[in-house]
């Protein structure tokens, strides 16, 4: 199933966050925190200047989240991505 975006929205991707650190230390589980990265895997036909791929940092508290099929995503406005990557 996959999720079509309405009007000015964006559907992501969470990422996972790292089990390791680039120097190859394992991370505890209680190290780990929530990150506001997400990868774009649709968008709606009203939304500027972002497209599928792309890695954003997106306003945490106003992201919508939905898991399907075992995967994590996110729905948000387009004005509530902060950047891009």
């Amino acid at each position: 199933m996959k999720l079509n975006p309405l009007t000015n929205h964006v559907v992501a991707k969470l990422e996972t966050p790292a089990k390791k650190t680039a120097s190859g230390l394992l991370l505890p589980d209680t190290n780990k925190t929530e990150t506001a990265y997400a990868v774009v895997e649709a968008t709606g036909p009203d939304a500027k200047n972002i497209k599928v791929g792309d890695k954003i940092i997106y306003k945490e508290y106003t992201a919508t989240n939905v898991e399907l099929e075992n995967e994590k995503y996110i729905i948000v406005e387009d004005k509530d991505v902060l950047a891009t990557l």
